[in-house]
């Protein structure tokens, strides 16, 4: 058995799409499929601060700065 390294999609539909060189014959293949790891800058603790978030920066009183407060980064100093 042969074995090939393929970078590949899952969609939404949760179908994998990837590219294979030309000089592969058409046919069945098995596929092994590899997900990264994640760590804690992953999408999941991205996803979870979104949702946990959400009720406490639509709330209006959380807006306590405005563009006047403080100075551009590129101030001089």
């Amino acid at each position: 058995m042969t074995a090939i390294e393929l970078t590949g999609h899952i969609d939404e539909q949760h179908r994998l799409r990837a590219r294979v060189p030309e000089e592969l014959p058409a046919g069945p293949v098995g596929l092994i499929v590899l997900l990264p790891d994640e760590d804690e800058g992953g999408v999941a603790w991205a996803q979870g601060i979104v949702t946990d978030w959400t009720c406490e920066l639509e709330d209006s009183r959380q807006d306590i700065y405005t563009l006047e407060d403080g100075q551009p980064v590129n101030a001089p100093r």
